[in-house]
């Protein structure tokens, strides 16, 4: 008896020798420039010690580092957080009618795959983390996984499931689609009343969903003509938000027209996603509620590419509000941004190309804010909207090492973060050019 137990407690003791005997992974990293708090200035020449995955020191200057670490030389290059992109659909980059097309033709496992594809891209274009707002067939779930458990490469994910609106809303994957096909169309999503909508959060958080999103407008690839106004009642708002807080869980609402904006920010939104007709009253509940304003100016650049190269990617009802969103873009962060609301970067990439999110940046500067601001908005401001500002946003001890390098000073031309050539994401590079 007491040799069996002498070998238990022998084995019981394995993994805690064999951990002992891992060795500690050391990175020092030489930056040229540092911007390891987005917010601040930039830093001149710096070391960054990278102890297993996680920044452990930022020094002034170049210096050597422990005996035996691993030495990346990045003195040429400007480096920052990793990129977070708060808005993206990993599962399609397809739109208008070729969407439709892609629907009701792709298998699970096709979305799944090109999922996979467009969150490698993603990663190499500098985005170390984003918030996947909605798909159909649960590819980013698993990929959410897959990622975590290093199988794939690919970002962080915060993902919501399925996202919610109201039968005929923005979210009804039934839209033109012939009745007879309706049966077959998963509409879990889908909620008209109080207690449906409260069901309808439900099912997504019983799916592992990290965030609910809810649509309280139409939405411009909407298949319907119902306009870009308000699709949800005061009490069915309420309902959303209120079950998703009570499961912990932000929430975020996609909103084009104020009646719908207004009424997601006095129910409590965290975010509101496009935003495209802010008035002052948007911008006072804004204030008044903390929430984050996500403006997806990209959007316009997978249109206005998909139209040019077929004058008919979009049936009519969706053209006229794809032209009538290509006029008005930019105009709410305009108003927004110098009034003080809490701006977070996001693309809708899917609407527009993965791998090419860094194309918003250029859009928000275009539109009134100063480049310095616009890297805070997808550092530091979406990590908090994200509710991971303690791992991620900045290069601080303690914070995972995610980072980037670029050539030239993007706080002077954000131009230079379309062209990212190095990207580190849990203390692994995943590209040096």
């Amino acid at each position: 008896m007491k040799i069996a137990t002498a070998i238990g407690l022998s084995f019981l003791a394995l993994p805690v020798a064999l951990a002992a005997q891992t060795p500690e992974q050391v990175t020092v990293i030489h930056a040229g420039q540092l911007l390891d708090k987005p917010g601040s200035a930039p830093r001149g020449a710096s070391t960054l010690i990278i102890r297993n995955g996680r920044v452990a020191e930022v020094l002034s200057g170049h210096q050597a580092g422990p005996d035996g670490a691993k030495i990346i030389d990045l003195k040429q290059k400007f480096v920052l957080p990793g990129l977070i992109d708060s808005h993206v659909h990993l599962d399609s980059d397809a739109g208008g009618n070729a969407a439709l097309i892609e629907a009701v033709t792709d298998s699970p496992a096709r979305a799944a795959y090109r999922a996979a594809g467009n969150a490698k891209k993603t990663l190499m274009a500098g985005f170390t983390t984003v918030r996947n707002l909605g798909d159909g067939s649960g590819a980013t779930l698993a990929l959410r996984d897959a990622v975590a458990a290093g199988e794939l490469p690919g970002p962080r994910i915060i993902d919501a499931g399925r996202s919610i609106s109201t039968t005929s809303g923005h979210m009804d994957a039934t839209l033109s689609l012939s009745e007879d096909l309706h049966g077959s169309i998963n509409q879990e999503n889908l909620c008209d009343g109080v207690e449906s909508c409260r069901q309808a959060v439900r099912k997504q958080i019983r799916r592992g969903v990290d965030v609910i999103k809810i649509a309280t407008t139409g939405g411009v690839n909407s298949r319907i003509g119902a306009g870009l106004g308000r699709q949800l009642f005061d009490d069915e708002v309420k309902a959303l938000v209120d079950t998703a807080h009570l499961y912990g869980k932000k929430m975020a609402v996609h909103a084009h027209g104020e009646d719908g904006i207004n009424a997601a920010l006095a129910a409590g939104a965290d975010s509101i996603e496009h935003g495209t007709m802010l008035d002052d009253t948007s911008i006072k509940l804004f204030k008044a509620s903390g929430a984050y304003y996500v403006p997806t100016l990209s959007t316009v650049n997978g249109y206005i590419e998909r139209l040019a190269a077929n004058p008919n990617a979009y049936p009519p009802d969706v053209l006229a509000k794809v032209k009538w969103r290509i006029g008005v873009t930019g105009k709410s962060l305009a108003k927004a941004y110098p009034a003080g609301v809490k701006i977070a970067f996001g693309t809708d990439a899917g609407v527009s190309k993965h791998g090419r999110n860094a194309d918003e940046f250029e859009l928000m500067v275009k539109h009134g804010m100063p480049a310095s601001a616009a890297i805070q908005a997808a550092t530091v401001n979406a990590a908090t909207l994200l509710g991971v500002e303690k791992e991620i946003g900045s290069l601080e001890p303690g914070k995972a090492a995610d980072l980037i390098a670029v050539d030239g000073d993007p706080t002077v031309d954000v131009t230079v973060l379309k062209a990212v050539k190095f990207v580190m994401k849990d203390g692994k590079v995943f590209k040096d050019e």
